[in-house]
């Protein structure tokens, strides 16, 4: 009987994997041609599941991205760390196996270390903490997993505060200025008459803050639960919890 079960459960599986679009025999490399390969794993995911994974993948694409983009326009501060390249600069700030965690942070994590990076006299590499800060603080609104089954249960307050902190991260990046009033990280451009304005960087916190929102509400929507929503001045506010939040 047992051993009839696993028969039946196999060719289910394999009937599952089969592309039914293809006629039988049909050839599976034909130019053009692709085939849904099974990820057993699939099987363990919710609906909201696979749409976290998607959002965190994308989120963490931009924390790249923002910290490529920050490295070509403050070059001496990749040099700060004796790197040969901007590439080895990222390869070891992107390090999973460093967690987020640098030497140069001096113990500080999340929404500390992008207040270090962003301090007049704080003389290490600035994109680097910035960026560590900011990955911690997203890695702990997704509870540290990098991905998501049915058994897993997002808080929709740590994303939706994520998100508020992302905000305000962009708009201390774009104002934080050393005593001379100069940028201590170049970041947009304002246009000028013969050159447009460079907001890449805006634009880059806009889908990330778009993602966080989107998730929270998601997730606070098929929970039934309720997301306290805060409104400050972007001049004045202070970081919201993440991390300390359960």
């Amino acid at each position: 009987m047992r051993r009839a079960a696993a028969v039946v459960a196999s060719l289910l599986l394999a009937g599952c994997a089969r592309d039914w679009s293809r006629p039988p025999g049909a050839s599976a490399k034909a130019v053009g041609d692709s085939v849904a390969s099974f990820d057993p794993k699939q099987i363990g995911k919710s609906d909201v599941d696979r749409v976290a994974d998607l959002h965190r993948r994308e989120i963490f694409a931009s924390v790249r991205v923002l910290a490529e983009k920050l490295y070509r326009r403050n070059p001496r501060e990749w040099k700060k760390g004796g790197h040969a390249s901007i590439e080895a600069a990222l390869d070891r700030l992107l390090d999973p196996r460093l967690g987020w965690r640098l030497p140069e942070s001096a113990g500080r994590r999340d929404t500390d270390a992008m207040l270090l990076a962003l301090r007049e006299d704080f003389a290490g590499d600035r994109v680097a903490v910035f960026i560590a800060g900011m990955g911690a603080m997203l890695n702990a609104a997704f509870d540290g997993k990098t991905e998501f089954f049915m058994l897993d249960e997002l808080d929709p307050q740590k994303l939706y505060n994520s998100a508020r902190n992302l905000e305000i991260a962009a708009w201390k990046l774009a104002n934080a200025r050393d005593a001379a009033g100069q940028p201590l990280l170049l970041s947009n451009e304002t246009g000028q008459a013969a050159q447009p304005a460079n907001l890449s960087f805006e634009r880059e916190f806009g889908k990330m803050i778009g993602n966080l929102d989107l998730l929270s509400a998601l997730i606070a929507d098929k929970g039934h639960r309720t997301i306290a929503r805060v409104a400050q001045s972007l001049a004045t506010a202070v970081f919201l919890p993440v991390a300390t939040l359960r």
